[in-house]
């Protein structure tokens, strides 16, 4: 943990940069009652075969549930331990501390059985995040089995896709075993690998994680600090075949939600190996990010059969994606904490800066309260024109967003 002085001096760099920009505090719906009253209302009232939140629907945000072997099913059993870790920060105005983290325990019980078979492939890391937050809950004594069986379970899994032909492991299956796809998102499922290395001491895993970042940071992000969504090998061979979209507006664009997966990604990389690569390529990612972002601060996404894109033409109207806001906003602070512990106090105190703006506006722009959702304004698959909803992930990082900046001492509950 970095000394108290750094972290005090930093936090007084950002309130004068904060003052001299004119930029509005953390908004105040991080706090609101209605976050714990909705969050507790979503863990009593569902139960069942498939009781998993994914996204609402789009006129009154109703919850759309899904069965546990799908890739967002560990978002709300991470929300409900976010909110347990609230109650830490924030005393009990924000629940009772015990409540949440049975709740979190028993909703993290039906992923239990994606141990043994799952279809959600590389999404083993994203499934695992409540069982990597009951192990920050025990670390001193790490007794909790099903927790440390569940993350070396999914680490495992994970692992089995790696290619050291390729260097990466595989995102997405084919029916062509020589195309071996690997997209951006997959820097996030890395986290896994780490936390089973710590329980393990097994290398391997970091090796592949750093393999697969390396890959990725060479043939996914441009020079410019764009990104591609999918990168199409060679099984066989390693070659890159294609660099393409699936999500975004075309081929040579970048899509915002897998760019602030890869901000994230590669400050993460950099937080457990400190090697300077990935510092510099979360740095590049976000200048991309920062550039592009329009001027009234609303991540954007396209309208007109994909997903939201920076680069999608400004007609039709791009209306806004609110889940890649809430994902870059934690993207930007984890990036902050990396410049801190380099001494770049002035480069935290930017990338904070950057962060409770953007939280700031496109929270204004997508908080409900009548919605069961804390947030609207995500999409999931606009072909499908499932889009203008309230989407799981959005709200966990919403609810990250603020523990992040209370523990930091940039916000009051």
């Amino acid at each position: 943990m970095l000394p108290l002085f750094l972290t005090s001096l930093v936090l007084f760099i950002g309130s004068a940069s904060t003052a001299a920009t004119g930029l509005a505090g953390p908004p105040p719906e991080l706090f609101s009652p209605l976050v714990a009253q909705k969050v507790l209302k979503t863990a009593q009232s569902f139960t069942g075969p498939n009781p998993y939140p994914q996204y609402t629907d789009r006129e009154v945000g109703n919850w759309q549930l899904f069965s546990a072997d799908q890739w967002t099913a560990g978002f709300f059993p991470a929300t409900l331990y976010a909110m347990y870790e609230r109650t830490k920060l924030c005393g009990p105005t924000s629940g009772d501390a015990n409540q949440w983290l049975e709740l979190g325990r028993t909703w993290s019980t039906g992923e239990i059985p994606l141990e043994l078979h799952t279809g959600v492939g590389h999404d083993v890391g994203f499934i695992s995040y409540p069982f990597m937050d009951e192990l920050r809950i025990d670390k001193l004594e790490r007794d909790n089995g099903t927790a440390v069986e569940a993350v070396n379970a999914f680490a495992t899994a994970l692992a089995a896709r790696f290619s050291p032909i390729v260097g990466c492991t595989r995102s997405w299956d084919s029916s062509d075993p020589t195309d071996f796809q690997v997209i951006i998102d997959n820097m996030m499922n890395l986290e896994v690998l780490f936390a089973s290395e710590e329980l393990t001491g097994n290398q391997t895993l970091r090796n592949i994680a750093i393999s697969h970042a390396d890959k990725t940071m060479v043939n996914h992000v441009r020079e410019d600090g764009g990104s591609f969504h999918v990168v199409d090998y060679n099984s066989t061979t390693g070659a890159v075949i294609r660099q393409r979209t699936s999500q975004g507006y075309a081929d040579n664009s970048t899509w915002s939600r897998g760019q602030s997966w890869g901000i994230y990604g590669f400050a993460n990389m950099y937080k457990h190996t400190k090697k300077l690569e990935y510092l510099q390529t979360a740095r590049k990612m976000a200048k991309y990010w920062i550039v592009n972002t329009p001027s009234d601060g609303i991540i954007p996404w396209r309208v007109d059969g994909y997903n939201r894109d920076f680069n999608a033409p400004l007609t039709p109207p791009r209306p806004a994606d609110s889940s890649a806001a809430m994902i870059a906003t934690n993207a930007f602070l984890l990036l902050a904490d990396q410049e801190l512990s380099t001494w770049n106090f002035t480069g935290s105190a930017y990338y904070i800066n950057e962060a409770i703006k953007m939280l700031s506006v496109n929270t204004k722009l997508a908080w409900r309260p009548s919605w069961e959702s804390l947030l609207a304004n995500g999409t999931v698959n606009n072909p499908q024109q499932n889009n203008l909803t309230g989407i799981v992930y959005g709200d966990y990082y919403f609810v990250k967003a603020g523990n992040e900046l209370v523990s930091r001492g940039l916000a009051r509950c």
